[in-house]
């Protein structure tokens, strides 16, 4: 059996945050000091951070420290890859974290990822594989790996644009108005597709990462409803069809199901 592996992601939401609805000097970090003015100002960031992709000027607007004491912090967070940034330049958590918080065994839906895409794999015979979004790209977090004689594959930590596929459509199609209005720019599907997936609760796709792949996904959702991660099957569309998604549905529904228990209890 090809082995499971699985990465976190940063640990941010996946909606972007421009820093607008927060007041400057506002502490909006975990509401902890340490006396140590360098870490409380840090924290601060993460605070921000939390919410989704910020500018410098929005880090600024909403800690209410200086400019360059924010980048001086940013930029010194970027090279210990605590932060990172998006496509667009764009401040937003970075990969280490996600590491730092699978050692402490922090993240129950990565715990969960593993037997939940083994089932999917034995039971469709395709790749089945665990998204996330983080601004402007999706990260692959976790996967159990179907065996293909050929076929590009979405290796665990990933990252992609989220201009096509299946989870693209997942992971946006919830989003607010404003949000698809700047995250359709380039996409290989439109509102009106957006639109169905909501209707229906799963999206699909031919090609959407190689020509002859096909993939469906369905939203795994947390606290409020909010959707927070696309679990996803591709493979060859011989295995898959080229109804992905109608074939899928049900299995894809109750994976999503059993994945956002955890986030919800």
């Amino acid at each position: 059996m090809t082995p499971l592996t699985t990465l976190p992601a940063p640990s941010g939401p996946g909606s972007d945050f421009d820093g607008r609805s927060a007041r400057p000097g506002v502490d909006i970090g975990p509401g902890f000091t340490s006396g140590v003015g360098v870490l409380d100002k840090t924290s601060q960031l993460f605070g921000v951070l939390a919410h989704g992709p910020a500018s410098l000027r929005s880090l600024t607007v909403a800690t209410g420290l200086s400019r360059p004491t924010v980048h001086r912090l940013a930029v010194a967070l970027e090279n210990l890859r605590l932060l990172t940034r998006d496509v667009q330049g764009r401040f937003v958590l970075g990969p280490r974290l996600g590491e730092l918080a699978e050692e402490a065994g922090r993240d129950r839906l990565l715990l969960a990822a593993d037997p939940v895409l083994a089932e999917l794999r034995e039971r469709t015979g395709a790749s089945a594989r665990l998204y996330r979004r983080q601004g402007d790209v999706k990260i692959c977090v976790a996967s159990a790996e179907a065996r293909y004689p050929r076929g590009a594959r979405a290796q665990v930590g990933s990252t992609l644009p989220m201009r096509a596929g299946a989870s693209a459509q997942v992971l946006l199609a919830w989003e607010s108005e404003d949000e698809l209005r700047h995250s359709l720019r380039g996409a290989g599907f439109d509102a009106a597709l957006l639109a169905r997936v909501r209707r229906q609760g799963w999206a699909q796709s031919l090609g959407g990462g190689e020509l002859g792949f096909a993939s469906a996904a369905a939203p795994v959702r947390g606290a409020g409803r909010r959707v927070v991660a696309a679990v996803t099957l591709d493979g060859p569309v011989t295995k898959l069809s080229r109804t992905p998604g109608q074939m899928h549905a049900a299995l894809l529904a109750e994976a999503a199901r059993r994945l956002g228990e955890g986030l919800i209890a």
